[in-house]
């Protein structure tokens, strides 16, 4: 907010409840993150015993972005 804004007392509209707990619920992920995705990983890591990490990112890149889907931050 800007100090103009802030001056003339305004401010932005307050964000409803409702609205707070239905995005956090969208992020949150569902389950611990050594759980998730549990393809992918094995892939990643067989994939990494096998070859080493620097010939595996195809694999590294798949499994982050079922992370992702799944809900973190990663």
């Amino acid at each position: 907010m800007s100090d103009q804004a802030a001056q003339n007392g305004l401010s932005p509209p307050p964000i409803p409840e409702s609205t707070k707990a239905a995005a956090s619920v969208e992020t949150k992920p569902k389950k611990k993150i050594c759980c998730a995705c549990p393809d992918t990983k094995k892939l990643r890591d067989e994939c990494i015993v096998e070859y080493g990490e620097s010939a595996c990112t195809k694999w590294i890149e798949a499994h982050k972005m079922c992370l992702r889907a799944e809900g973190f931050n990663i």
